[in-house]
């Protein structure tokens, strides 16, 4: 099975969403891969980037978000622990970690705790190379506004919610992917 086919599976009668999903996870894709093959001294799985960033918020479809065709029950917030419940239940397990761990700069068990987030209490922070370049591209395109790239200075604004620590997170990611991309 393909991350194509997944989609198709889960989104297929839900066009509307399906084209947010859908555009927003290729311009996701595009940019991670672009950073990938700015360094190619990192040998990074270009393969397992691409697919991995096509189904890094296939959990949307779980969550109550109107504004983005959204027709779930959950908080927008636990979108990334279940779309990892069901890549793994797909057999996709390391495509899951990206999932889980892909929110703002990634959640640490502090952070989880700290805010009270409606998620399994875990450290939900990107543990690979694939992992950050995902996390970091996903920061820049909205599913509010398809098709537009955020600005930097919007997407330090954004991630504030989550924290001076994300921030830094994000900052030190800059400065390591954008050289040479």
């Amino acid at each position: 099975m393909t991350p194509l086919d997944i989609i198709n599976k889960y989104y297929g009668q839900l066009p509307e969403l399906r084209n947010v999903l859908m555009t927003h996870s290729m311009q996701v894709r595009d940019r991670a891969l672009r950073i990938v093959d700015a360094h190619p001294e990192w040998e990074v799985d270009r393969n397992f980037v691409a697919e991995a960033a096509m189904l890094h918020d296939i959990g949307i479809i779980f969550c109550n978000a109107p504004r983005i065709y959204c027709e779930g029950t959950h908080h927008y917030i636990e979108h990334g622990y279940l779309g990892a419940e069901l890549l793994r239940q797909e057999g996709f397990s390391r495509h899951a970690d990206v999932a889980e761990r892909h929110t703002g700069t990634g959640l640490t068990l502090d952070e989880v705790l700290q805010n009270g987030w409606p998620i399994p209490a875990m450290d939900y922070s990107p543990r690979s190379l694939e992992e950050e370049i995902i996390c970091y591209a996903d920061k820049f395109y909205s599913k509010t506004h398809l098709g537009e790239e955020l600005p930097l200075q919007k997407v330090r604004q954004s991630i504030w919610k989550y924290g001076a620590d994300s921030v830094a997170r994000f900052d030190k990611w800059h400065d390591k992917f954008e050289q040479n991309a």
